[in-house]
């Protein structure tokens, strides 16, 4: 099924995960995707290596496994910088013997070591060539606080609107901790004429590195009532699990209560947060 269908009948409630790079860690994908898929989520996302990573494959065969195993739809992160048309048109292929249908389309990150190649230099490059060689359904991403290479907000709009008309199908945003700024900048999307449903993307916050790493690769601010957490639990571990725990699941609340097109959850592959947040929502959905 092509996911962009079902946001045509209801509201989307979705997760992401990411293949594991050990074999080891095999057991928390399964643990975790048995807690995911008793939600019975509209689809999962799986993300996607650099170029010339082996985590490529194993995208797809988790994807694979999704479909198969769980019945769930999945959707299947393809970055574009470091790969040519040739190979590009070789993910189609997999993707079409695989029965995989849906696709996000991203530019992906700068990786020094990696030789970027110029026939895809932004993601709606990629989208665009997606739907001319293909019938997938491509999503693509979107940044409530603009992309951290965009100069302003006006800028960020007019980018996003050149994806939406190359051809995205739904959007998917990076992580905020402050739903009024999804709400401004979904109205803003609305007045510019970009106009595909978006489904919110939401990150439990769990510890303190790991929201000054993601800050400093997405931009994403941290509102003050949140700092606050942090700097009050930020040495007791089970604490701050919990209220990060807690501010997530209130932030889905939130946007469930105000018709939200979509949640999109990012469950980090951890079981115990997936459980978490199941049981914080399983009564909402």
């Amino acid at each position: 099924m092509k996911i962009k269908e079902i946001y045509e009948k209801k509201q989307v409630l979705s997760f992401e995960i990411f293949p594991p790079k050990r074999d080891n860690a095999l057991k928390n994908i399964d643990e975790t995707l048995e807690v995911l898929c008793s939600l019975n989520p509209d689809f999962i996302s799986v993300t996607f290596g650099a170029g010339g990573s082996s985590n490529n494959n194993q995208t797809i065969e988790l994807a694979k496994k999704i479909k198969k195993d769980y019945h769930i739809e999945p959707l299947v992160h393809l970055t574009c910088l470091t790969y040519d048309k040739d190979e590009i048109d070789n993910f189609i292929y997999e993707l079409k013997e695989s029965g995989i249908e849906n696709v996000l389309a991203l530019r992906g990150d700068r990786n020094p070591d990696i030789k970027e190649k110029k026939e895809f230099l932004y993601a709606s490059d990629l989208t665009s060539y997606l739907k001319s060689k293909s019938e997938l359904c491509v999503a693509g991403a979107c940044y409530p606080e603009c992309h951290p290479e965009s100069t302003d907000r006006i800028g960020e709009l007019k980018n996003l609107k050149k994806k939406v008309e190359s051809g995205s199908d739904f959007l998917i945003t990076q992580l905020f901790l402050e739903n009024n700024l999804f709400y401004s900048f979904y109205e803003d999307t609305r007045i510019a004429g970009i106009n595909p449903p978006i489904s919110a993307g939401i990150m439990p916050v769990i510890n303190k590195s790991q929201i000054e790493r993601m800050i400093s690769l997405c931009g994403a601010s941290l509102p003050e009532k949140f700092r606050k957490i942090i700097n009050k639990y930020e040495h007791n571990k089970e604490a701050l699990f919990d209220a990060g725990m807690s501010y997530a699941i209130g932030q889905v609340i939130d946007l469930l209560a105000n018709e939200v097109d979509g949640i999109h959850l990012y469950t980090m592959n951890n079981p115990k947060v997936a459980k978490k947040l199941c049981d914080g929502i399983k009564s909402l959905i």
